[in-house]
């Protein structure tokens, strides 16, 4: 068992299972299952080139699975099968669902390969959320 050093704060890691729509500041280790790009396009609108890329990768840990959405440069980083960690990750709702996404306040580090085995059968961007608005009386 490694002591951990007094003075240095460990961020709390956050279980995909325990991630809710409207919330922010999470940091997750999670396994790439699989990615897809969904939009590739050059914007020759500055002084160079701008590629926009965008991957719709699934990701998890062994308390289920998300969609994360994944901008530029952080594509090149969700390979399948990698293991990564997502600091100040935040949760974006698209058409009812949950996607997780980082920002520029957060960031996606390649890591060493998580011993746990994804539970694949919890999508939590499979449940649907109804956007229910309350009307203050």
């Amino acid at each position: 068992m490694a002591e951990s050093k007094p003075g240095l704060r460990k961020p709390t890691f956050t279980k995909v299972d325990q991630l809710r729509p409207g919330t922010s500041g999470h940091t997750l280790t999670v396994k790439v299952v699989s990615t897809k790009m969904v939009l590739q396009k050059g914007r020759a609108d500055g002084p160079q080139v701008r590629q926009m890329r965008i991957a719709e990768c699934l990701v998890g840990d062994e308390t289920g699975l998300i969609i994360f959405t994944a901008r530029n440069d952080q594509v090149d980083l969700m390979k399948e099968g990698s293991t990564v960690i997502l600091r100040n990750a935040k949760i974006d709702m698209f058409k009812g669902s949950m996607r997780l996404a980082v920002d520029k306040w957060g960031r996606v580090e390649v890591t060493e390969p998580a011993d746990f085995t994804v539970k694949e059968d919890n999508n939590l961007s499979l449940i649907e959320y109804e956007l229910v608005n309350v009307v203050e009386e």
